[in-house]
Parts: C-alpha cells; structure tokens; sequence
C-alpha cells in the first residue's frame, strides 16, 4: 500500500504547498462571489499562489475554468511526481536548437567555418591560462529569450534558462553533455562573480577630454555613434582593441600584431612600443576602423586613461572623432565595454598569447558577437540594430530612438 502520506485526502508534505482542505476553502468561497484577495487573505496565503491556483488547477472538461477541490488536488499530486522527463531530453528540435547555440560553430564573414583552437576537454573547468573552445556561444538566457521571437506560435519550443543550467551541470536532468559547459562564456562550474582589475590614471589627461565633459545625449543612448573602447591584454605583451557601440552593443575588434623586432631585440627606453599597441598604433587601427562607419555614426570615443591613447588629438584630426576618458580607477563608466570584453574573454582567455590571432580571426568572432541577441536590445542582435539604424538614415527619419 501507498505511505499515507501519499494519500489524497492527507495534508501537503509542506506548508508552502495548499493542501486539500485549503482548496476546499478556495472552492467554497469562490462559490460564493468572493475575490481572489479576499480568498487570499482568509487563507493567510499570497494573492499571487490563489490567482495560480485557480488559473492552473482549474478543471477545463466542461470548456471553462470551473475550480473543484477534487479535481485541483488531483492535478497538483501529478505535477508533483518525481522524477520527471527533462523538457531538453523529449524534444529533439529543441534540444538540437539550444545545443547549436551554445556550440554551433564560429563563421568568417564570408559563411566558412573556423574552428578555433583545438581544446581538450578534461572533465573540470578550463584554468584561466589555456585557451579556451570556440563556439556561438550564446548564454542560456539568450537561448530561452530568442525561442520566442524565432518560434512565436509553437509553444513546444520553449524552455527557461535554468533548465538549461541544471540540463548542463546536473547530469541526472539529461539531455546535455556536461561538455558543453567549456562553451558558456564564464566556464566555470559555479556561477560566481569574478573580481574585475583596476587601472590608474594617467598625466596626459586634460580636464577638457573628462567623461564629466562628454554631452548629455552620451548618457541616454539615445543617439547612436557613440563609442566605448579598450585592450584586452594577452602573454608577451599582446593586445586586441575592442570598439563597442553605445546604443547598439555593435562590436568591432582592432588587430594589433607585433611590430618587426619584437621580442628578438632588446626593447630600447623610450623607444618605439614594438608590441604592437603603443599609442601610434592604436591610433592607426582606431582611425582604419572606424573611417569605414558614415560621420554620423562617428560622434565619440570613450577610453580609460592608458598609455596607449596618448596621441588621442591626433585621433580627432584623423577619424573626426572626439575623445573622452573616464576618470581613475573606474571601470564603471565603460559598462557596456566592460561587459563586451568580458563576453570576448570566451575566445580570447586571460593568460593566451593574442598575437596568434589573423585579422580574419578577429572578424569572425566579432561577427559571432554581433549576431547573439542582446536582453538590452528586446533580443535582437547588435547587427539588426545598427541595420535599423542605417535604414531609419537613409530613408530620413532621426535617429533618437
């Protein structure tokens, strides 16, 4: 025989669960025309479990919604049966749909695959000095979110984040290859945060190029052109520039490679940075870059305070661009670069050597980047906003939105 506490007639195993004398009470005074808040405060529970109840547990044979003790307890007990089928595990299109976006493959611009690195994997979290698998990459998050733009009227392809955490870490839930989790973007095992590095000012930095003397119309990004920047630094002084769009999240990678004699002859004091990101350097990739964007999409940059913007007048001349620099030690005011670097971390680890990377490389992951959609932008990706961005000048109308 069935433990009694399994019994239909018996209480919830839990107080945070109704029991069936609580749906008889919810029954009877709903029978009696009496409101969902004034059933809830009879019952001492939330207005929000009685609104659920009656909207999930109501018997719908006779086409309506009528609410019966008996038949509201017998759907909760078969909700409550463990364990049940993972979603992932019973529907093939979606799980072949989540696992192409966590791992489907990089493209060049041109739609040939790249690889990337060929990565091992070992069965625990990749260490912070190796390199890491490429792939589309796109967070849990993301996934659960587009399905809903990608599929509006199939309600079988849906499924929330969590459970496609607990599908990737929780190896009785199925359906996903606990491989998969070298593809997230962070890689670890646990979600937890990670502390972020602090930089120092720098002289050469004058009161007028301060982020406390950027326009207004900066802060609301409610005018596209306005741009974030950075490096991402690697092994043997190597770097990658990132450009991100204010408005759009669109992300463009500068390719830095080492100039002739590095690392073979000594480096000369004051002299030329032959890593490849000195601040002539960067002003050549800056301006090359972001010359090929129409003038109105070039309105501002905004750098932190390193070395390598120093010839940051000659950059306005160059690309019409004006410069501003956050004040000391506050990466804050770069958020969105902040957060796109973080994202780039997945291909370009902390600890790898940036140099091994083509200008080619650099597109493709750019591209990959820029085609994950973004909760920021109602999940659609930086490409289609700066797309309806461009479309919304040429036919005319202000770009203010």
């Amino acid at each position: 025989m069935a433990p009694s506490h399994l019994s239909p007639s018996s209480n919830s195993p839990s107080t945070r669960y109704l029991s069936l004398a609580e749906r008889e009470e919810i029954a009877i005074l709903q029978a009696q025309g009496h409101g969902v808040r004034e059933v809830a405060r009879r019952l001492g529970r939330a207005a929000s479990t009685i609104s659920r109840e009656l909207r999930r547990n109501a018997a719908t044979r006779s086409g309506g919604l009528d609410y019966r003790a008996t038949t509201a307890q017998w759907h909760a007990e078969r909700a409550a049966r463990r364990p049940k089928p993972a979603k992932l595990a019973g529907n093939a299109a979606l799980r072949t749909y989540v696992q192409d976006r966590l791992a489907g493959a990089v493209a060049t611009p041109s739609g040939s695959a790249l690889p990337g690195p060929s990565v091992a994997w070992k069965g625990r979290r990749h260490g912070r000095r190796q390199s890491r698998q490429w792939g589309r990459s796109w967070s849990p998050q993301q996934i659960a979110a587009r399905l809903r733009l990608d599929f509006p009227d199939d309600p079988t392809m849906r499924i929330s984040h969590e459970a496609i955490y607990q599908a990737l870490y929780i190896q009785g839930r199925g359906a996903l290859k606990r491989e998969l989790t070298a593809c997230l973007r962070t890689g670890r095992v646990l979600r937890v945060p990670r502390a972020r590095c602090l930089r120092r000012g720098k002289s050469f930095v004058t009161p007028e190029v301060l982020i406390s003397e950027r326009p207004p119309e900066v802060e609301d990004r409610a005018v596209p052109g306005h741009w974030e920047g950075d490096l991402i630094l690697g092994l043997k002084s190597s770097a990658i520039g990132t450009l991100v769009e204010r408005t759009t999240r669109f992300t463009m990678l500068l390719h830095l490679p080492p100039m002739d004699g590095h690392g073979a002859i000594p480096r000369a004091k004051n002299g030329p940075a032959l890593a490849g990101h000195g601040a002539a350097a960067v002003r050549e990739a800056i301006a090359s870059t972001i010359a090929r964007l129409p003038e109105h999409l070039r309105r501002s940059l905004t750098w932190d305070q390193g070395a390598e913007m120093a010839e940051h007048a000659r950059l306005r001349i160059d690309a019409g661009l004006q410069v501003y620099f956050c004040d000391p030690r506050s990466p804050w005011q770069r958020g969105t670069n902040e957060n796109t670097n973080g994202l780039l971390r997945q291909y370009f680890p902390k600890g790898t050597d940036l140099s091994a990377h083509t200008g080619d490389d650099l597109a493709a992951v750019a591209a990959a980047l820029n085609s994950r959609p973004r909760k920021t932008l109602n999940w659609k990706t930086p490409a289609e906003a700066l797309d309806a961005v461009l479309a919304a000048v040429q036919n005319g109308v202000a770009t203010t939105a």
